[in-house]
């Protein structure tokens, strides 16, 4: 019994000292952890290394280890070390030194180099992140920040609020004898803790009038577009049905000597299968995956704040991804299977594989350079491991699980007309009226209706802002889905009545279009309003703006070809085909 009640009061005492950061209640005099997160230029926030990469030195207390907690925290390059300073909670620590750095040449160097190029550090307490900046030059020489002063408020046992004030600058010169000193004062504070991320927020640039009037402009887009389209649509269409009534009450020879055209005379090749089927199928079967993870992860965003936890947006997203594979088996192995598709496994092995490779394929690129520059976005072995499982073990059955029930549940033809044996040539048209042209013009509305919440998204990710308006995002994913749809139905409909039947390719890479505009625009952004420079930071960008806009363009396609194939169904399966 004294040694099971000895085990008993470890385990109770280690608990008590190591769950503060994880229930974030402190008691009198407990120990507060300041950790140490990364370094890095100002202008490029993605560009981060190892806070003691630079030669700073540490405090006196023994190290802690930090494992990283989310798949998320690993791949977005965090970096936690034990800062070495003590913080009681609840205690005042006066200006003390902690240690002190002797710089030698390479040191200065270092040191120069960050306090030239504006290098910020990031720090956490109780999951709060701290910034600051590494130094500041005049014409006299660079200088070192040496004092950092703590002030951190207190509400009923937790800490809501932090602030760092960096004092004391020392010009840096070879063989300085640089002292670090560090002071926490605590306070009381009427800030509940749940709201102590909200002085992180920025309403005044989410919020701001253009915003809210761009969406108010894009929503009007929507009805003005839904409008124009039903009316042209339905109007055209009853001409379209009344002159081929009377087509059908003519006989043969008035039929033959009459002047037929239009979308019905392609009525036995519309529905051949898509070139490529495997690929169209993979193609589809992602976007529509893509579209149900943006969908459930900006609707958990809305109601949990994903922001307020380290990583937590890209672990839920990965987690979203996994869990809905059965849509992407299920969307693309049924319509492989209407397609008349037979080596079914192989597409089923491509849809599952298509996303995670061209992620894989980006991530391992800027992995290289990452790992080249020793920054800390070079990914762990151990986490590329744990993505490879995921795919192995968890995405690829899960795929297979939906390619299974779509090609049972969904994998039958329901065409409203047969399909011809053999192919109708398609007819000379005006160059307006061929594919290379329609697709391109198909992405200009779709984009128009989100360029503006671009802006605030690229702000978000590539500058020191938290993105929390996920109300907005969610109306625009809603507005784009509509344009979308409205956009490649009218796109398809001139195509078909130009008796071209090559309309699943043309309405995907139609509403796939946008997604050019969006990295057009990301280019606009690098140069005109960032300030970021440097080869890391420019591969960084553009790959994984290029990743961006691929996964935009795959999802953006999908949509109209959906939307555009319920039309097609649509209006063949109103008119009687002889």
């Amino acid at each position: 019994m004294a040694g099971l009640r000895d085990i008993l009061l470890i385990v109770v005492a280690f608990s008590v000292c190591t769950g503060d950061e994880h229930d974030h209640k402190y008691s009198a005099n407990e120990e507060v952890v300041l950790w140490m997160n990364t370094v890095g230029p100002y202008h490029n926030r993605q560009e981060t290394y190892s806070y003691f990469s630079l030669p700073f030195c540490r405090g006196n207390k023994a190290g802690i280890s930090h494992y990283h907690e989310t798949l998320g925290e690993a791949l977005q390059g965090v970096e936690l070390e034990f800062s070495g300073l003590d913080i009681q909670f609840g205690v005042n620590q006066p200006k003390e030194t902690y240690c002190q750095i002797e710089l030698d040449e390479e040191g200065l160097a270092a040191f120069r180099y960050a306090v030239l190029n504006h290098y910020w550090y990031q720090m956490y307490i109780d999951d709060l992140p701290i910034w600051g900046i590494i130094g500041e030059a005049d014409e006299d020489g660079e200088y070192l920040w040496t004092h950092k002063r703590l002030d951190i408020g207190v509400n009923d046992g937790s800490i809501v609020d932090v602030n760092l004030t960096s004092e004391a600058k020392f010009k840096l010169h070879v063989g300085a004898k640089i002292p670090l000193t560090y002071e926490v004062v605590w306070k009381k504070s009427p800030v509940k803790f749940e709201d102590r991320f909200d002085k992180y927020l920025d309403p005044s640039f989410f919020q701001h009038r253009i915003h809210w009037f761009s969406i108010f402009n894009s929503f009007m887009m929507v009805i003005f577009l839904v409008g124009l389209v039903s009316m042209i649509l339905m109007r055209t269409l009853k001409k379209d049905y009344q002159r081929y009534s009377k087509d059908e009450e003519m006989d043969d020879v008035e039929r033959d000597l009459g002047d037929e055209y239009g979308w019905k005379q392609v009525h036995g090749d519309v529905f051949r299968p898509a070139s490529y089927p495997m690929l169209f199928s993979a193609l589809v079967g992602t976007g529509c995956q893509v579209a149900a993870v943006v969908l459930f992860v900006v609707l958990i965003a809305i109601v949990g704040e994903l922001y307020t936890e380290r990583g937590s947006l890209l672990s839920t997203a990965i987690f979203v991804y996994a869990a809905t594979s059965p849509v992407n088996g299920y969307f693309g192995g049924a319509l492989y299977a209407r397609m008349g598709g037979k080596v079914w496994i192989r597409q089923m092995v491509v849809s599952a594989a298509l996303l995670p490779t061209l992620v894989c394929g980006t991530a391992f690129l800027v992995n290289f350079i990452a790992l080249y520059y020793h920054a800390s976005r070079a990914i762990p072995f151990v986490t590329m491991l744990a993505v490879a499982c995921i795919c192995l073990f968890v995405i690829l059955p899960l795929t297979l699980v939906g390619t299974v029930l779509g090609r049972n549940l969904n994998g039958q033809a329901d065409f409203p007309c047969r399909v011809n044996a053999v192919p109708r040539p398609i007819p000379e048209k005006k160059w307006f009226m061929e594919p290379w042209v329609i697709i391109p013009l198909g992405g200009v509305l779709p984009f128009g209706s989100i360029f503006i919440e671009m802006y605030f998204i690229f702000t978000s990710f590539w500058a020191y802002k938290i993105y929390y308006v996920y109300g907005f995002m969610l109306l625009v994913l809603l507005i784009l889905s509509v344009v979308s749809v409205c956009v490649t139905i009218v796109c398809t409909y001139f195509l078909l009545n130009a008796e071209d039947y090559r309309w699943q390719w043309t309405s995907f890479l139609a509403g796939c279009s946008t997604a050019g505009y969006v990295y057009l625009y990301s280019i606009y952004y690098f140069f005109f309003k960032t300030k970021m420079y440097g080869f890391f930071q420019t591969a960084f960008y553009f790959s994984y703006m290029g990743l961006f806009s691929t996964v935009l363009g795959i999802m953006c396609g999908t949509i109209g070809y959906l939307g555009t194939s319920y039309f097609v169904h649509k209006i063949y399966s109103t008119v009687k085909i002889d």
